[in-house]
């Protein structure tokens, strides 16, 4: 779905064509080897998959009237994305655009996480879930119960442009009694190179009362048919960095930004600042001399309480030691350097915390050298 130039042409004709037959069609062109080839996925094509995937997860068939009771919306015409033949992922491709890029000219982090965000709830709503809340189920709807984020990372390895392609595929899989796991793969989408992969664990909790709750059973019955048979892991390398436990900072940080206040539109429809944000506030605490010569290869983030509208927060960073080095960054210049070579990552722990010194967040960082400009 290179969307530059006259491909806008084609793509419009392509949509108005079959307009009278299935409604919007969703229309992209992929690159091969002797040039671009459109596709078109419409609604009525899109629905029919849908079914086929539920009669195979639940051995049912599904009769001419169920289906045309499921009517896709506007929104599910016009998305560029569907569910894998076999029902257990689901892909997207998304355009860069002009207010997405930092002053890298390239997609920010944030924009990256609420792409893998947007990814996941159309995921949840193209097999059935709620369009009012992420994710959530029909017995977690009647018992007021949420998915809120335990643990996200995130490591990038090309940063997208502005008006570039990515496609992203997402899956979710059970994680023991108390949660659930969303994985990601993000690929540019002229070339299908592999420029970031991301995993996240989720956790349940009681709307009303704030409180953590263990998956059940009957939770677990209506979203497992959707989930991978054997487990499948977006980072299946051993001892990943997915994995590595965060050290919480102790008072002898090197840099804070204080008194970070939501705004209003921080909110998400759970009633609490969005995972993103909390992203964004890491990074204010980051030496402007890295932000200037370093971009972000991988952050992951530990969620340990809400924040809400009302609260004030700290952010505080640090280098990290790595193999008995500290990272030093006075009295170089303004250069950061460490015990090894100057190329390699530099490493950050960070902490969130609110202004009485409650924990909200604890992540750490990995930046490196700035690759020449595009």
């Amino acid at each position: 779905m290179l969307l530059r130039g006259g491909a806008f042409s084609a793509c419009n004709a392509a949509i108005s064509e079959n307009r009278s037959t299935f409604g919007f069609s969703n229309s992209i062109r992929r690159q091969n080897g002797n040039g671009f080839v459109l596709y078109n996925y419409s609604g009525r094509a899109r629905r029919a998959q849908l079914f086929r995937v539920l009669a195979v997860a639940t051995g049912e068939a599904k009769t001419k009237q169920q289906e045309s009771s499921h009517e896709p919306t506007l929104a599910d015409r016009l998305r560029l994305g569907s569910l894998a033949e076999d029902g257990l992922s689901y892909k997207e491709s998304f355009i860069v655009r002009c207010y997405e890029v930092g002053i890298n000219k390239t997609a920010t982090v944030e924009t990256i996480a609420n792409l893998l965000q947007e990814v996941g709830c159309n995921h949840a709503q193209s097999v059935g879930f709620s369009t009012d809340g992420f994710a959530t189920t029909l017995t977690m709807r009647k018992l007021h119960l949420i998915w809120v984020t335990a643990r996200m990372h995130i490591e990038i390895y090309k940063y997208p442009a502005w008006s570039d392609v990515l496609e992203i595929e997402t899956w979710c899989q059970s994680e023991g009694r108390i949660g659930t796991r969303r994985d990601w793969i993000l690929k540019d989408y002229a070339t299908s190179e592999v420029i970031g992969r991301a995993t996240s664990k989720w956790v349940m909790m009681n709307q009303d009362t704030r409180r953590l709750q263990k998956v059940t059973d009957d939770v677990r019955d209506e979203y497992l048919i959707y989930c991978p048979k054997t487990p499948r892991l977006a980072f299946p390398e051993e001892n990943n960095a997915s994995l590595k436990k965060i050290a919480k900072l102790d008072d002898r940080v090197q840099y804070s930004k204080l008194g970070l206040v939501p705004r209003r539109n921080d909110l998400d429809m759970n009633q609490h600042v969005n995972n993103v944000t909390y992203i964004g506030w890491v990074l204010e605490s980051m030496p402007q001399e890295i932000i200037n010569t370093h971009e972000l290869q991988t952050i992951t983030l530990d969620y340990r309480r809400e924040c809400q509208q009302d609260d004030v927060v700290d952010s505080l960073t640090s280098p990290e030691f790595v193999d008995n080095a500290i990272l030093e960054l006075e009295g170089t210049n303004g250069s950061a350097t460490a015990a090894k070579d100057e190329n390699e990552c530099l490493q950050f722990l960070h902490l969130l915390r609110l202004s009485d010194g409650s924990e909200i967040n604890r992540g750490r960082t990995e930046w490196r050298k700035k690759p020449a400009k595009r």
